[in-house]
């Protein structure tokens, strides 16, 4: 029934742009309200699990470097380790299999967390065409992507890069 009523598009929720009448609206509102809700939390889930992502991502990148560092120094050399929050002292044969290990298991984690970010931007697109949600700028966004395409693609990796660091 609600899809149904959704066939046009819709960003806010006043009666005016919905073309309902207040009473229609009055019963609406809750339903539309419940559906939007459930977007953004799915949304936010996703969002989370792209920052776990990149922070587990940020911990393989020193677990290579403490790793490439202790390659080139005397097995038998004391090091020290941060373990629960308590600093250890161990020999560098100790640490390093042990540092291997968890940059094995990190990365593990790493692509089970990208997998269910795929599954859940599936999932996420089923909703939004399901529902027909569109998200506000959703409409200047495409015309400057095809704008930007047409000009040679100049300008489009400054737009497409924001908040993404590119090393």
């Amino acid at each position: 029934m609600l899809s149904a009523l959704l066939k046009g598009r819709w960003t806010d929720f006043s009666p005016s742009r919905l073309r309902f009448k207040p009473a229609t609206f009055r019963l609406l509102a809750p339903m539309l309200l419940t559906v939007v809700a459930a977007f953004q939390r799915m949304r936010t889930e996703q969002r989370s699990m792209a920052s776990k992502a990149a922070e587990l991502e940020m911990e393989i990148n020193e677990h290579s470097l403490v790793i490439e560092t202790l390659k080139d120094v005397d097995p038998t050399r004391k090091c020290f380790r941060l373990v629960g929050g308590v600093l250890v002292e161990r020999t560098v044969k100790e640490v390093l299999p042990a540092l291997e290990s968890n940059k094995e298991q990190i990365s593990k984690i790493v692509e089970s967390l990208n997998t269910q970010m795929q599954s859940k931007g599936r999932e996420l697109t089923e909703y939004r065409e399901k529902y027909n949600i569109r998200l506000v700028g959703e409409g200047e966004e495409g015309q400057g992507k095809s704008a930007a395409s047409s000009n040679g693609g100049e300008g489009s990796a400054s737009k497409g890069g924001a908040g993404v660091l590119v090393s």
